[in-house]
C-alpha cells in the first residue's frame, strides 16, 4: 500500500480546520446579525437582574460594565472596565483584597457576557468551531463549540461553550458550558423569551443543571431531550433600556 507522504496528510488537515473554522465564523457572524448586529457596538444597555441594576457598553476596543445595588454597608457600585474593576460604597472607593477583586469581577463579566450574547463570540481570544447539524424540539440547529485562547481568555480561558443557533433565523436558542470556578460544573440554557428594544434582541433563560456535575457538555442536549435535566433558576431581564 503506498503511504501519503506527512506533508499532505498535515495539509488536509489544515484546510479542513480552515473550513469548519470559516463556517463557524459564518454562522457567528449571521447570528449576531440576527440580533442586533453592529448596533451592540453603539448601545448602551442597561437593565435589572436579580435586584442589581447593570449598564453594559462594549464595543472592539472598550468596554465598560457596571452594577449598583445597596447592602447593609450602603450604596455599592462595582465598575469593570478596561483599566481593571474598582466598587465605591456611598461614593468612596473601598481597598479590596485580590480575591475579592477577581470574584467582583468575574460576577460582573458573567452577567454581562451572557447579556450581550451572541455579540462577544468574534472576541480575539474567541476559538470557533462548527459541530455540524442537530435537531431539538422539531426544529434544526446549527452546532457552533467556543473555547478560549488563554492569552486574552480571562481567567476561565478553560471554559467550554456551545450554543445552537436556528438554521433559518440564525438566532440563539439554546446553550451550555462547563466552568471551573467555584468548585466548576455544567449547565444548559434555554431560551425563554426575547426582549426585542430598539433595534436589539436579548434573552431570558431557564437555567438547567444535570444530577451530575462532572457530566460531559457534550451529553446535554441528550438529556435536555429526555427531560434528565433539573430546572435550576430562571435568567430574566427587567426593566431594560438600549440607547445610542
Amino acid at each position: 500500500m503506498k503511504k501519503i507522504p506527512l506533508f499532505i496528510v498535515l495539509a488536509f488537515i489544515l484546510i479542513s480546520c480552515n473550513q469548519v473554522d470559516k463556517e463557524a465564523q459564518r454562522i457567528v457572524d449571521a447570528a449576531i446579525a440576527a440580533h442586533g448586529g453592529d448596533r451592540f457596538e453603539k448601545a448602551q444597555i442597561s437593565f435589572d437582574f436579580r435586584e442589581r441594576h447593570y449598564q453594559i457598553f462594549k464595543n472592539p476596543n472598550r468596554f465598560e460594565y457596571s452594577r449598583e445595588f445597596t447592602d447593609s454597608t450602603g450604596f455599592v457600585r462595582d465598575v469593570l472596565n478596561n483599566d481593571g474593576f474598582v466598587r465605591t460604597v456611598n461614593g468612596v472607593e473601598v481597598d479590596l483584597p485580590e480575591d475579592r477583586v477577581s470574584a467582583f469581577s468575574n460576577s460582573v463579566n458573567s452577567v454581562a457576557y451572557f447579556a450581550f450574547l451572541p455579540y462577544g463570540l468574534n472576541d480575539a481570544a474567541v476559538i470557533k468551531t462548527y459541530l455540524g447539524e442537530t435537531e431539538i424540539a422539531g426544529k434544526v440547529y446549527h452546532l457552533v463549540q467556543v473555547t478560549f485562547k488563554e492569552e486574552g481568555g480571562g481567567e476561565d480561558y478553560d471554559d467550554v461553550f456551545l450554543y445552537w443557533f436556528d438554521k433559518d433565523s440564525y438566532q440563539l436558542d439554546y446553550m451550555a458550558y462547563s466552568y471551573h470556578t467555584d468548585g466548576g460544573g455544567v449547565r444548559f440554557r434555554k431560551a425563554i423569551h426575547q426582549h426585542q428594544v430598539n433595534g436589539l434582541i436579548l434573552l431570558d433563560y431557564e437555567n438547567y443543571k444535570p444530577k451530575e456535575k462532572n457530566t460531559p457538555i457534550e451529553e446535554m442536549e441528550s438529556l435536555f431531550k429526555s427531560g434528565e435535566l433539573e430546572l435550576l433558576s430562571e435568567i430574566l431581564l427587567e426593566n431594560i433600556e438600549v440607547k445610542y
